[in-house]
């Protein structure tokens, strides 16, 4: 079942980042939900399942930081995946030329 999440929920996807689930699949009890969440940082699409997503701080809820957000964060930041790509990677094909700096 799929259900369009209106408004979207702010989440932390681990290891991608901060984002907006705008839609959730529930393929039923013997899968885990998948959060369809767009990534704030780069506008990537990512299918995530339940145990790599957490909800974001909300003070006003009572909710504080997650461990494993701010662990997630220091590892994005210690290995500059800032752009949810790890930058050992090589490009593909197609992406090389959208990234070549032109002057």
């Amino acid at each position: 079942m799929f259900t369009q999440l209106n408004p979207p929920i702010p989440l932390h996807v681990l290891d991608k980042g901060d984002g907006l689930a705008i839609g959730l699949i529930d393929y039923g009890p013997e899968h885990n939900l998948i959060w369809i969440t767009a990534i704030d940082a780069t506008g990537e699409i990512w299918c995530a399942p339940n145990p790599k997503v957490r909800m974001q701080a909300n003070w006003s809820m009572g909710r504080g930081k997650s461990e494993a957000v701010e662990a997630s964060r220091r590892r994005m930041a210690s290995t500059k995946t800032g752009l949810g790509v790890d930058p050992a990677s090589e490009p593909c094909t197609g992406c090389a030329e959208g990234l070549t700096v032109r002057g």
